[in-house]
């Protein structure tokens, strides 16, 4: 009886199993095959089969390693600025005071801006000819001797980028390391400040143990969301070559559709690689 009820049970399943799987794995399967073609853009015409022409292609692409050199530097700096400005800002806004719920939801107002708004608003402040960015530090602060054009100078832009990201992304790591402190014990913060620690004290040896699982998932998704980044670098500026920027430029400004689909299968690649290591030395897993 109990293994007809188990039968039943997996023919019932079986329907959403399979278009779940279907979902998932057709797109990774068709990539595959398109990275071993050369995609004709004629419907009429066929994909010819080249096999891994294209993976030596992009191995030798001087552009390609570009792009993951510049990937690399802007997901790092991303990463640790927006963990550590949202590690900040929660220990702040951890203490009892006056308006403290008005003050958490203003932090949440660049996380849940429509993104193409804030796009225009930061193209405006960082414009190089009448931007206030330049102004204030070249006209009111004197930091500067002349100004920037970070919209269009490719080092520039990088900084422009990674400044957007940190702001417009920290409230994500300011609520979940938050709602991770507010459930720390206090006992345990009594306990050691009658043992005589200081607030560097109680930080060192409480809070960032009790914290080490949730910024250490928060580094792991934001390194694979910010590693394949590409809608707002590509609205700020096109001249950050971020891997996402040069699948995309591969894609539809060459119509390479094979050498596109060979990035994308390599990325997959790397980023499982980093993704199982970092499971298994930072979450135990």
């Amino acid at each position: 009886m109990k293994k007809r009820e188990a039968r039943l049970g997996y023919l019932l399943i079986a329907p959403s199993f399979l278009l779940v799987g279907a979902i998932i794995f057709y797109p990774i399967l068709y990539n595959l095959y398109l990275s071993v073609h050369d995609v004709s853009l004629n419907p009429n015409a066929p994909d010819i089969f080249i096999g891994l022409q294209n993976y030596k292609n992009l191995l030798t692409d001087p552009s390609f390693w570009n792009s993951i050199w510049v990937t690399i530097i802007f997901t790092v700096a991303t990463v640790a600025g927006a963990t550590i400005m949202g590690l900040a800002v929660a220990l702040l806004m951890n203490n009892k005071f006056k308006g403290r719920g008005m003050a958490r939801a203003m932090i949440l107002l660049p996380y849940v801006a429509p993104l193409i708004s804030i796009v225009f608003v930061f193209q405006y402040m960082f414009n190089p000819v009448y931007g206030m960015v330049n102004y204030t530090l070249v006209e009111q602060l004197g930091i500067l001797n002349q100004s920037i054009d970070w919209l269009d100078s490719p080092d520039a832009a990088l900084w422009l980028v990674i400044i957007f990201d940190i702001w417009h992304l920290f409230p994500f790591s300011f609520m979940m390391i938050l709602a991770k402190l507010q459930s720390i014990d206090d006992s345990l913060y009594e306990a050691a400040e009658m043992d005589g620690a200081n607030m560097w004290h109680r930080i060192r040896h409480i809070t960032i143990p009790e914290l080490t699982f949730v910024i250490g998932s928060l580094v792991i998704l934001r390194f694979i969301w910010n590693f394949y980044k590409f809608d707002e670098v590509y609205l700020l500026t096109k001249q950050v070559p971020v891997v996402g920027v040069y699948t995309y430029q591969t894609a539809f400004s060459t119509y390479n559709h094979g050498m596109a689909a060979a990035i994308t299968a390599t990325l997959f690649v790397l980023v499982m690689l980093f993704v199982l290591t970092a499971v298994r030395k930072v979450l135990k897993w």
